[in-house]
């Protein structure tokens, strides 16, 4: 589903690997204290698509979700199912599940991964998908960079200069805007809603980003949901049985 990654990039270059693991767990913690806080569905079934390696454990426990991987690499939902990352997995791709049956899943996750779609094709089939699987009281989760951030708008930029490889070591990783993601949805017949995950950049130094990162608590609030440098759509059915889902 994703493009080859060039390594040897701009900014792999210029940002230390331990600054990336750092940052890749706070924003693990961060995405797994909105989805407690503001996920009607307690538990379930869940289908993680795209998830590659790591389909989303951190942010659905085994004691409380029976998670099914897909990849269109038949080898990462194996491992995955062989870390204990996925109590199941099956190669697939997002937007072709056409085996699936209707309202099977609590919950369809899409985590990092409708930016490579989009990059190829149009996300609206995709969408589409995830509202036919869902069960009317269960929910789609997708979290993707923001492109109207000032480093969602800087990669755009490069992405239409053509210098995404050299930049950032891929021609698909294009930031999608908080309001297409909205959109999406609710032409899926979803009623969504918007969180900002995280502001700060994870290539960031450490200390910088944990500055930046005391906005984070405002995430979910009217104006600054839409400002994130990572948006989260929670978005359910329009039959669903919660109030204001």
């Amino acid at each position: 589903m994703s493009e080859p990654y060039t390594e040897d990039n701009i900014l792999d270059r210029l940002t230390a690997p331990e600054t990336l693991a750092d940052a890749y767990e706070s924003q693990k913690a961060r995405e797994r204290e909105l989805i407690d806080t503001h996920l009607r569905v307690r538990g379930g079934l869940a289908l993680s698509v795209g998830g590659g390696w790591h389909p989303g454990r951190h942010l659905l426990p085994a004691d409380r979700w029976r998670l099914v991987a897909v990849d269109v690499d038949p080898e990462r939902p194996a491992y995955a199912v062989s870390q204990g990352r996925a109590d199941e997995g099956f190669a697939g791709r997002a937007g072709a599940l056409h085996d699936l049956s209707d309202a099977s899943y609590d919950l369809v996750l899409y985590r990092l991964v409708l930016h490579h779609v989009a990059y190829a094709e149009p996300l609206a089939p995709v969408f589409a998908e995830a509202a036919r699987l869902l069960k009317p009281g269960g929910a789609l989760v997708a979290i993707e960079p923001s492109s109207w951030h000032p480093v969602g708008a800087a990669l755009t930029l490069a992405n239409r200069l053509h210098l995404g490889v050299a930049v950032h070591g891929t021609p698909d990783d294009i930031p999608l805007s908080p309001r297409r993601l909205m959109a999406e949805a609710r032409g899926a017949g979803l009623r969504p809603e918007l969180h900002a995950v995280t502001y700060g950049w994870r290539r960031l130094p450490p200390r910088s980003r944990r500055l930046v990162g005391r906005l984070d608590r405002y995430g979910s609030r009217t104006g600054a949901r839409w400002l994130g440098h990572t948006s989260m759509v929670i978005a359910y059915p329009v039959r669903s049985p919660y109030p204001n889902g």
